[in-house]
C-alpha cells in the first residue's frame, strides 16, 4: 500500500500528529512526507493534516483537498478550543466541503492543540466577562495538548 502524509502546522501542533501517523503506518508504504504539495497525489490514500483556522481548514490545506480526484483521505487536525465532539464534527464538515465527490473520506481524527501565548496576551486584554474566563480557562487547558492519549488515539484511528 503507498501513502502519503500531508499536512500543515503553524505552532507545531498538526507535525507532532503527523508523526505520530507515520508511526502507525508501515514505513515502506510511505511515498510522501511533508506539507502539502503535487507531489503526494500520486498514491491511492492520502492522510491530510490541518490546523483550525477560523471554524475550518487552514487555506493552504483547504487548497490541496480541492486539488484531489479519485483518493482516499483520512483527515486529522487541531483546534485551540477542544474537548467537544460537536464543534469538532463541525470543523471536520467544513473541511470535508473543499473535496470533490470522487474522494472518500475513509475515516478522521480532531484534537485540541496549544495556542501561541499572543492568544492568551489577546484573552487577558478582554473586558472582564464569563467568556473572557471560559476562554481562558480553554486556552490553559490547551497548554498540554496534543498529549500522548491524543497521539495514542489517533494512531488507533489510523490502524483501523
Amino acid at each position: 500500500m503507498s501513502y502519503a502524509i500531508v499536512y500543515s502546522s503553524r505552532t507545531g501542533n498538526t507535525a507532532q500528529l503527523a508523526q505520530a501517523v507515520r508511526e502507525a503506518l508501515p514505513q515502506e508504504g510511505c511515498s510522501y512526507f511533508g506539507e502539502p504539495h503535487a507531489e503526494a497525489l500520486s498514491v491511492d490514500i492520502i492522510y491530510v493534516g490541518f490546523w483550525t483556522d477560523k471554524g475550518t481548514c487552514d487555506e493552504q490545506t483547504a487548497h490541496f483537498l480541492q486539488g484531489l480526484t479519485n483518493q482516499k483521505v483520512f483527515l486529522f487536525g487541531t483546534a485551540g478550543f477542544g474537548g467537544a465532539p460537536a464543534y469538532f464534527k463541525q470543523i471536520l464538515d467544513r473541511v470535508k466541503a473543499n473535496l470533490a465527490a470522487g474522494v472518500e473520506v475513509m475515516g478522521t481524527y480532531m484534537c485540541q492543540g496549544k495556542m501561541p501565548q499572543v492568544v492568551r496576551d489577546r484573552y487577558e486584554a478582554m473586558e472582564e466577562s464569563p467568556r473572557r474566563t471560559a476562554m481562558l480557562e480553554n486556552f490553559d487547558r490547551a497548554l498540554s495538548h496534543p498529549d500522548q492519549g491524543d497521539l495514542d488515539a489517533l494512531k488507533q484511528a489510523v490502524a483501523k
